[in-house]
């Protein structure tokens, strides 16, 4: 099932229009970003803040991740192509988290990607 505080706190404090115009190509990038400032941040009632701080400490990013990735595959398998778009998306956010808590980015993600053509 979609964690509707997942995606939604991503776009805390943004106005509609910032949101509005993030591109696609940027979208990753500007979601990176959000985590990045909760994780320095840690705003009180953010999720993302939440998931830094957690009792569970890592574990409760890769249950997340395992989590997402289980209901991402039962969509994919149900051929629930909605489903498999906002699960899709609820995984990409907690594998950006857990970058993000590793001190990686999206350019170690990239350059890994390019490493591979």
């Amino acid at each position: 099932m979609s964690d509707p505080d997942a995606t939604g706190d991503a776009a805390e404090g943004a106005t509609e229009a910032e949101i509005a115009d993030a591109s696609s190509e940027s979208v990753l990038d500007d979601l990176f970003a959000t985590i990045e400032s909760r994780k320095e941040k840690l705003p009180e009632g953010s999720y993302t803040a939440s998931l830094f701080t957690h009792e569970k400490g890592e574990n409760a990013v890769l249950e997340k991740v395992g989590e997402e990735s289980t209901e991402a595959i039962l969509a994919a398998k149900d051929d629930d192509l909605d489903d498999l778009t906002a699960e899709s998306a609820d995984l990409v956010y907690h594998l950006l988290v857990l970058l993000a808590m590793k001190d990686l980015d999206l350019d170690d993600l990239r350059e890994e990607l390019r490493d591979r053509f």
